[in-house]
């Protein structure tokens, strides 16, 4: 199976002397994220050298998601409706009708492959064509059956065996080869995610994978440039990118994610799942302190009404359920790390983004596990975002508007050999209802 089999849409990239306005839409485990911004082009920032516009964000709108269960649909209908309200809600902020999103992907098991190839310069000098070509033969590797080809990226050039060539082209030589960064996710999770957004009457521009987005971003040029992992904990999964180079040169993501701590506080305290939440946002923390025992918390057991007296519990014991699910979250990330060989580089700097990375004592926990500099990453060079709307829950949404100015790094396929035209997306019968959309 080639890779342009297992294709998900790919975006046309953007001119950089052209405004836009582009729709993303980030559909989480614990909730969907609408925003609508206007692409302008502008001068190149210091930190953020490789982006060409600055996104100005004209509608929001933000739903508790339904129907996903660790990053993959588990009920399509429920997962339209919670993409509907945020799409609607986004529209009526912006005054204008959403056409197509921009999507990313948790779930799935996204994983990384790379691959090599190299070919002869005919004229011994290297041209577009010879790009294309060594592209074109590192791409004709399969990846596996069942997967789909979220992102193929060029990680590096090399010319007569010279290494850490960023562009061949002009250069003098008389082989080419090229790294090639092949970021997969399983072909069914992928659908069925195109699917519910398409059931809302939206096309699907592309598919982006959770940590690059993030990546994207929450990192300024030289985190990227030196070597980062970027840690995104959601509510229902783990995803982690990891850049070198200014480039992303590794995926993985693990299931678990801050839901999973609300289910262990709502067993391990006999409450309700949305008093844990509640106990969790407020009191929750991963490193215990001297005042634990002292402090006490109210909690309400499940069949409990509102009205009655609750129980108190000391802060601790809140605590100490927290602590070893985070802990254990951090450790999967560590080891999946070291087994991808990415484990010293990456571990030296890490960013953590996404609603989960907000627990108090996060960093410290990982700074201890992962041995190596933590900082919060929030979304960086974007106008119009809400006060609340600017911290890591929104760093993979955000990034998903920035995507469409990176979108050239990515060797593209020829539109329309996917196997994905049939899920509606530039298919019959997604051409067929915008002819009826335009038409009346």
């Amino acid at each position: 199976m080639q890779t342009h089999h297992g294709l998900t849409p790919r975006l046309k990239p953007l001119s950089a002397r052209r405004s836009a306005t582009m729709s993303v839409l980030d559909i989480g485990t614990s909730k969907v994220v609408c925003l609508i911004a206007v692409l302008q082009p502008a001068e190149a920032m210091s930190t953020l050298r490789g982006r060409t516009h600055l996104a100005r964000i004209i509608g929001i709108g933000h739903q508790r998601s339904l129907g996903l269960k660790g990053g993959a649909i588990v009920d399509l209908e429920a997962a339209e409706g919670a993409i509907r309200q945020a799409v609607h809600a986004a529209e009526r902020m912006a005054k204008a009708e959403v056409q197509s999103v921009i999507v990313n992907i948790s779930g799935g098991r996204i994983a990384s492959q790379h691959f090599e190839a190299r070919v002869n310069v005919r004229s011994g000098t290297v041209t577009g064509a010879d790009v294309e070509r060594v592209l074109e033969t590192a791409s004709a590797h399969g990846v596996s059956p069942g997967r789909a080809v979220l992102h193929a990226l060029p990680t590096g050039y090399a010319l007569d065996g010279q290494g850490a060539v960023i562009d061949p082209s002009g250069m003098i030589g008389s082989a080419l080869g090229v790294d090639l960064h092949v970021v997969t996710a399983e072909a069914a999770a992928a659908r069925n995610l195109m699917l519910a957004v398409e059931h809302c009457h939206l096309g699907v521009d592309a598919v982006i994978a959770t940590p690059y987005a993030a990546g994207l971003s929450a990192l300024v040029d030289d985190e990227a440039e030196l070597g980062c992992a970027v840690v995104d904990m959601g509510g229902g999964t783990t995803s982690v990118g990891v850049f070198m180079g200014g480039h992303l040169v590794h995926c993985d993501a693990v299931a678990v994610g801050g839901h999973h701590v609300t289910m262990d506080i709502a067993r391990g305290l006999s409450t309700r799942v949305s008093v844990a939440e509640r106990l969790k946002t407020l009191y929750g923390s991963a490193i215990a302190t001297a005042s634990d025992e002292r402090d006490m918390i109210a909690v309400h057991g499940v069949g409990e009404d509102e009205g009655e007296a609750p129980g108190h519990v000391p802060r601790s014991q809140l605590v100490r359920i927290v602590k070893p699910r985070v802990e254990e979250v951090l450790e999967l990330v560590r080891d999946r790390l070291r087994n991808a060989g990415f484990g010293a580089q990456a571990g030296r700097r890490v960013v953590l983004t996404g609603g989960a990375s907000q627990l108090v004592g996060l960093p410290e926990t990982a700074r201890r596990i992962l041995q190596g500099q933590v900082r919060i990453g929030r979304p960086l060079g974007i106008r119009g975002l809400p006060e609340a709307a600017k911290g890591p829950a929104f760093s993979a949404s955000v990034g998903l508007l920035v995507y469409p100015q990176v979108a050239h790094a990515e060797h593209f396929e020829p539109r329309g050999q996917g196997a994905f035209a049939g899920t509606g997306t530039d298919g019959y019968f997604s051409r067929v209802g915008r002819w009826i959309r335009e038409s009346f």
